[in-house]
């Protein structure tokens, strides 16, 4: 094993040992066998970082990693110094496109399936940061002048206006001309001397990602990494991110903080083979075609367990992005993503599609998304196609303006001890999935989807079992904690089916129920079209309104007014509740994988990854639980009635 060092003070002429380092990271990269160690010393390293060969096991890794206790910095930027006044507050510089070489953000636009907004004016992948916060991008010079100040902004989604959090910063905006030789970038700095301040514009895709695939078993450590011009990001295309394996197995991305990428920041996603944009590029099918060809031409390419994913991304600060802060399809199978702070994704709104989250991911094949606090998001988490194995555990969402999607899924999924608590808690246009011991304080959506027909798998497999569109249903909800108004002030501008589990009404309340009614029918598939799948749900407990499903069983109405919030400050995230003395009897028995019905179409059971039954022993704070023993609805064990404060994180 060796071990290679890096600093601002080398040369890559050097040795790279700790006495002489190199200068750039990518020298050490170029060097690196299986098992070695590239230690990178404090400094900002303004490249992209294409590491050319990968580790052979989880015990020959690749490891680059910031030296301990050092502030490392990995930009995709360059910073810019001879900004000219033009006319009162508008600056103007001019650089060479040599700067960019074949890749000049300024002249590629936001664009590619999904993409729904702009239309016209294109947004472009560029950016103007001034002391490392971006800049708003107008579409004509003449705007630079007297830009618009902009208080509040809605959500594209729900219609929900937002306030903005810095209005003077919406009056900082740029505007740029490519030409054969240069690009020229004019920009407004809001009464600002960007000559006396740290300015920057991004002129590299990437900071941390692969030429090539199949750079396995690499583990990138302690960086800060920012400024990325990368693309957009749906299902159907290549999915660079600012940082990602690009197609490989067994990476690690920890303890980073990973902030400002264009689209997305880390991608554990598709590769262009599969498809790269086929649908918005030749017109000629829809998205979700496209989308399910990429299925089985991944598998004929190797998409499996023994050649991709099963990736970790855990603790890393990532914020400030505009389009994801994980994304990923097919690349993200048997990953684990877990205690990662996840905030401020999409909220400049300067360009939507349907592919925004702080984590979006199709095939989330056994997945696991556990212990995230995600926050300020234009979408918390959405679970898009083959959610199947895939369990969300233990996070805490709260102050976005939706928290959990799950679409066009046939399960098993399982969503347990999380706390959704923005006004929007939970969409559901899919089946199959397990709701338990979730404090659910928003609005539920629920929505059978009749024309997308989806894929299923083998459990704990990649091998496509089946494909069917979504009847809705086949869904399991115990010992959940729903409330039913929304935050004070706010009223949800669509049709909302409603708060807690009365969604479900009309749904049979047993699988035999349901067989019967299918028996009733005639046809082989004209007796199943009009008959809704089955849910289970019991000894779930509502409060403020919310109401339960109709043939609920041991479901506990508290009278009395109650109320949840999640407050973060300096000493930590809290749960401040308000519950009624009702609460005291709220309880429900702990259960495990084994006490959840199967799921109809995919003939499956509530697993963990290694095939036993999915263990719920623990609560979101790590108490634990045993199952058949009764415990407070909701997340928390110790959560009891009155006004009481539970410290989170």
């Amino acid at each position: 094993m060796t071990m290679y060092h890096v600093a601002t003070t080398g040369h890559d002429t050097d040795p790279g040992t700790a006495n002489r380092p190199f200068r750039t990271i990518n020298r050490a990269a170029a060097l690196a066998q299986a098992g070695d160690t590239i230690t990178v010393h404090a400094g900002v390293y303004r490249e992209w970082v294409t590491p050319r060969r990968g580790g052979r096991s989880d015990q020959r890794r690749i490891t680059f990693a910031a030296a301990p206790g050092e502030h490392v910095v990995i930009k995709g930027s360059e910073r810019v110094t001879d900004w000219q006044r033009e006319s009162g507050d508008v600056w103007q510089t001019t650089v060479p496109n040599a700067l960019f070489g074949d890749f000049n953000p300024f002249a590629r636009e936001v664009a590619g399936d999904w993409l729904v907004r702009p239309t016209a004016a294109r947004v472009h992948l560029g950016e103007v940061y001034l002391d490392g916060t971006s800049l708003y991008e107008v579409t004509d010079k003449a705007s630079l002048a007297d830009p618009p100040l902009a208080t509040t902004v809605t959500d594209d989604w729900t219609g929900r206006p937002d306030p903005v959090r810095d209005p003077d910063a919406t009056r900082r905006v740029w505007y740029a001309e490519v030409g054969a030789e240069a690009t020229t970038i004019w920009a407004n700095f809001g009464g600002l001397d960007p000559t006396d301040r740290l300015t920057e514009i991004n002129v590299r895709r990437s900071v941390f990602y692969p030429q090539e695939h199949h750079l396995d078993y690499i583990t990138v450590r302690g960086f800060e990494l920012a400024q990325a011009a990368c693309p957009w990001a749906p299902p159907t295309a290549d999915q660079p991110g600012l940082i990602g394996p690009n197609w490989a197995k067994g990476w690690i991305i920890e303890d980073c903080d990973i902030h400002d990428a264009k689209c997305s920041a880390i991608s554990l996603g598709k590769e262009a083979s599969t498809g790269d944009g086929y649908a918005a590029e030749r017109r000629d099918k829809p998205g979700y075609q496209y989308q399910l060809e990429s299925v089985f031409a991944a598998r004929q390419i190797g998409w499996d367990a023994e050649h991709i994913g099963g990736h970790i991304v855990r603790r890393n600060t990532i914020h400030d992005c505009g389009q994801n802060g994980v994304v990923g399809h097919l690349g993200c199978v048997f990953s684990t993503i877990e205690d990662n702070h996840i905030f401020n994704i999409a909220i400049k709104r300067q360009f939507y599609g349907h592919e925004i989250a702080g984590i979006k991911l199709h095939a989330a094949i056994d997945v696991v998304i556990r212990g995230n606090h995600l926050h300020d998001c234009s979408l918390g988490v959405w679970l898009d196609w083959q959610a199947q194995g895939t369990r969300v555990t233990r996070n805490i969402l709260h102050s976005n303006n939706r928290d959990l999607f799950v679409e066009v899924s046939h399960g098993p999924y399982l969503v347990d001890h999380n706390i959704l608590a923005s006004p929007v808690a939970l969409e559901s246009f899919s089946e199959g999935g397990a709701f338990v011991n979730n404090l659910i304080a928003g609005s539920l959506w629920v929505k059978p989807v009749m024309d997308r027909a989806t894929p299923y798998h083998r459990p704990h497999s990649t091998q496509v079992a089946g494909y069917a569109v979504i009847y809705g249903g086949d869904d399991r909800f115990t010992g959940n904690l729903f409330l039913g108004r929304p935050e004070p002030g706010y009223a949800d501008t669509r049709v909302v089916s409603g708060y807690g589990t009365t969604v479900f009404d009309g749904h049979p309340a047993s699988y035999a129920a349901y067989q019967a009614l299918v028996d009733a029918g005639t046809g082989d598939l004209e007796r199943f079209l009009t008959v809704r799948q089955p849910v289970y749900i019991h000894s779930n407990t509502y409060a403020a309104g919310a109401a339960p499903y109709e043939g609920e069983r041991d479901a506990t109405i508290l009278e009395g007014e109650a109320s949840v919030r999640v407050t973060v400050d300096t000493d930590g995230v809290w749960l401040d509740a308000s519950l009624p003395p009702g609460f005291a009897t709220a309880t429900a028995p702990a259960v495990s994988g084994a006490d959840l019905p199967r799921v109809r179409f995919a003939d499956a059971e509530f697993e963990d990854p290694d095939g036993h039954p999915a263990r719920l022993g623990t609560d979101l704070v790590g108490a634990p639980k045993t199952v058949g023993t009764a415990y407070p609805a909701g997340p928390l064990v110790s959560l009891t009635p009155g006004v009481t404060r539970t410290r989170l994180l």
